[in-house]
């Protein structure tokens, strides 16, 4: 056992998620894995899987606190040597299969949380050397009698075990592969360095049994040549397979809400509440997918509330808003009065401050999980999002005129269902009134911009 090589710590961290009381059994996940670890030499994709490439190869994108994490322990924790998991994996769905003995604790897994950093970090050599070091320990110690030597690249250290030892194989489960690309430390010439390395320590190698990546957002983004192109990259809004592993659907919410029904003596939550506030992501196979987070902070605090937006540093990709205020402004006021407006989302979007066009923009919104992409459309997906964009809406000056509008939204609709046309008038009046200043103010600008 090591700090990455057979990690205790996967295990331990499954256990404590276990234990919890609004746990979600998600180990069917491992139906879709496990059967990649028993290709065999007649099988169709085995030649693919010879040379490098194949359904070997798994990288799984998300937004944040979907479930990432809590995945890659578990399946470290079904999978590793070195520890003994049988306790936990006897009493979920993964024992009901024939394989599940045969793979319980029997891989070397190499596990590896790449937004884990050193002390006091000041470069990314810093970051990667903690990498390799730690991981060229684990394997020295591990495999005493083969010549590893300290100077050695992670990649001929792991190549010299499987030459020696019998052809010795390893699972990698990556974990926030992506990470280093979003720190303010790293330059240009730092991520290419970065994905290289992830290409010579996985393509082409015998070695690698299995590599399980996740990440916020597609390969496509960082590699846009062959270093990484052995994986298959999974999306929420475009790729069907593993859908249902990430959020919550509505069965499991519904089984979460009678054990809360169960649990609390003076239950605050309804079953609606929680759809309406955590509700509204479609997964590419129509599935509908709760924000895990969310419901479980909600149901464990019993009270509604916003969990995931609180959650993190999320104002970055409202920067968008604020930066690009012509391009999305009317859409983003659509959406606020709960329409969704078309767009042609893309399955990558960057990381930093290079995003122009509205569809650009939109994309990167769908990818970190503030907008919900469906049949052409984008919308914001539940009441948690929705006041989170009311709020920057309302903090951004230059969109002054979009919260006015949003606000009389609620006024439009029910004067349309009551009849009201008095009240319809004068809030289609205001509506144009508003636009029109802000069609003489973007005129102003524009000759400004070319006198100066």
């Amino acid at each position: 056992m090591g700090v990455y090589l057979n990690d205790p710590s996967a295990y331990g961290l499954f256990q404590e998620d276990f234990s919890l009381t609004y746990y979600v059994d998600k180990t069917e996940i491992l139906k879709e894995l496990v059967p990649l670890l028993e290709l065999k030499g007649n099988d169709s994709t085995k030649a693919d899987v010879d040379k490098g490439k194949g359904p070997r190869y798994v990288a799984i994108t998300r937004p944040r606190r979907f479930g990432k994490s809590v995945m890659a322990n578990m399946i470290a924790a079904f999978l590793e040597k070195g520890v003994d998991s049988h306790a936990e994996f006897d009493r979920l769905k993964v024992s009901g299969y024939p394989w599940y003995k045969k793979h319980l604790n029997q891989h070397n897994v190499i596990r590896i949380a790449f937004n884990e950093m050193p002390d006091e970090v000041a470069d990314y050599r810093d970051y990667i050397s903690r990498i390799k070091t730690l991981l060229l320990d684990d394997l020295i110690l591990a495999y005493p009698s083969v010549r590893i030597r300290e100077t050695d690249a992670v990649w001929d250290a792991l190549k010299k075990v499987y030459t020696y030892c019998n052809g010795e194989k390893f699972i990698f489960v990556l974990d926030e592969w992506d990470y280093i690309y979003h720190q303010d430390f790293v330059t240009d010439e730092d991520k290419e360095s970065f994905t290289k390395f992830l290409s010579n320590l996985l393509k082409d190698k015998a070695y690698v049994e299995m590599a399980y990546m996740t990440g916020i957002l597609p390969i496509a983004k960082y590699s846009s040549g062959s270093e990484l192109n052995m994986f298959l990259e999974y999306s929420m809004a475009t790729r069907v397979k593993y859908s249902e592993y990430f959020g919550f659907t509505d069965e499991e919410v519904d089984g979460l809400f009678q054990k809360y029904l169960q649990i609390e003596k003076k239950p605050r939550i309804s079953r609606e509440g929680l759809r309406l506030w955590y509700d509204g992501y479609q997964a590419a196979s129509g599935k509908r997918l709760y924000n895990p987070r969310s419901v479980v902070s909600a149901l464990s605090d019993n009270q509604l509330g916003s969990y995931w937006t609180s959650s993190g540093p999320y104002d970055e990709i409202f920067y968008y808003i604020g930066a690009n205020v012509d391009a999305v402004k009317d859409d983003i006021a659509l959406m606020i009065a709960d329409n969704p407006v078309p767009a042609k989302v893309q399955e990558y979007a960057a990381t930093s401050m290079e995003l122009k066009t509205r569809d650009e923009i939109f994309s990167a919104m769908v990818v970190y999980g503030f907008l919900n992409y469906e049949n052409g459309y984008v919308s914001i997906p539940n009441k948690e999002l929705m006041d989170k964009f009311a709020e920057v809406v309302q903090r951004e000056p230059s969109m002054g005129n979009v919260y006015k509008l949003t606000k009389e939204s609620g006024r439009m609709l029910a004067a349309t269902k009551a009849g009201d046309v008095e009240t319809m008038t004068e809030l289609m009046e205001y509506a144009h009134n508003i636009l029109y200043e802000n069609k003489r103010h973007e005129c102003k600008v524009e000759v400004l911009r070319e006198k100066l």
